[in-house]
């Protein structure tokens, strides 16, 4: 698919700003002919291209970053604005939490029903009628992504569609994500394939923001979630889409995300031997669902190995 011109743009001008820049050969004996000069050079400088970055991974843009202090470790496409699917709804998750008032009561609209269809989203299986707690939607949300809970929180604290959306982009101009928009509440593809976008730059800021709020923290390091029958609700389970979570040792979050234009994308973050580290893979394939992890897994192998 053809990106809107603002991001043909941004990619040449990503591509020239972080184009890697080889590195010096190793100095040699003044002595040495020049072709054994070459001879000795060579190795050194591929050796030290293999240790700059992560190997085979397939992700159009992507970063690696200290959780702690955001220094980026890796970077591709730093800058350039993509569409980032369900990414989105890390944010919408962030205007709830900056609102409070999760015990609140909130009913499920019975539009949620005919959205899901319409775009055939990713969903919670929500009941219309149902009341859940914010905070219970907020489960339904990051889990699942429930673009049927991102749908009822939008409804619930704009209040309305428009107000919350206003105040997603409200809350990423205060945050500095100066190349992030967002169109809509859950990243489906409304009202285009690329209106809702961001870069890895910022997906890292927004991460890094994100996985402060401890109730945050809590859902999105779980791989399922079980919600037992009340009088006000029918019972729910419900299962993480983010699959590292299960393969990868360490991980503790965050978000998948997809749409035909954003590919598979996946913002990550994990820990080993003390160490935290975040990271976001944007269009890692159009078609191979595993593509996100896969990258997400090399780039954490080779990150773990040179803090």
């Amino acid at each position: 698919m053809r990106l809107p011109a603002r991001f043909s743009a941004l990619a040449l001008a990503g591509a020239l700003l972080l184009a890697p820049v080889a590195a010096a050969p190793a100095a040699v004996a003044a002595t040495a002919a020049p072709g054994a000069q070459a001879a000795q050079a060579r190795p050194a400088t591929a050796a030290a291209a293999l240790s700059r970055a992560p190997q085979g991974v397939q992700a159009e843009g992507g970063a690696l970053a200290n959780a702690a202090s955001g220094a980026v470790m890796w970077s591709r496409g730093m800058n350039f604005e993509r569409p980032i699917g369900s990414i989105t709804k890390v944010m919408t998750a962030i205007v709830v939490l900056r609102a409070g008032d999760l015990g609140r009561r909130i009913e499920i609209p019975k539009g949620v029903i005919a959205y899901d269809r319409k775009y055939d989203a990713s969903n919670a299986g929500l009941r219309p009628g149902d009341y859940l707690t914010a905070r219970e939607l907020l489960e339904a949300l990051l889990l699942p992504s429930g673009c049927d809970a991102a749908y009822a929180l939008a409804k619930a604290y704009g209040p309305g569609w428009s107000a919350f959306i206003a105040t997603m982009n409200s809350t990423a101009q205060a945050m500095g994500l100066a190349h992030t928009h967002f169109s809509n509440f859950d990243g489906l593809p409304w009202p285009s394939e690329t209106s809702t976008y961001s870069t890895p730059r910022d997906l890292i800021a927004l991460g890094r923001a994100a996985m402060q709020y401890p109730i945050l923290r809590s859902i999105v390091d779980q791989r399922s979630y079980r919600l037992a029958a009340t009088p006000r609700h029918h019972a729910y389970v419900w299962q993480t889409t983010n699959l590292l979570l299960r393969d990868y040792p360490g991980t503790i979050g965050i978000k998948t995300g997809s749409t035909i234009a954003a590919g598979y994308c996946l913002l990550f973050e994990a820990r080993q031997d003390g160490h935290v580290l975040i990271g976001v893979v944007l269009h890692s394939s159009r078609s191979n669902d595993l593509a996100a992890f896969k990258d997400a897994a090399k780039i954490l192998d080779w990150g773990f190995r040179h803090v």
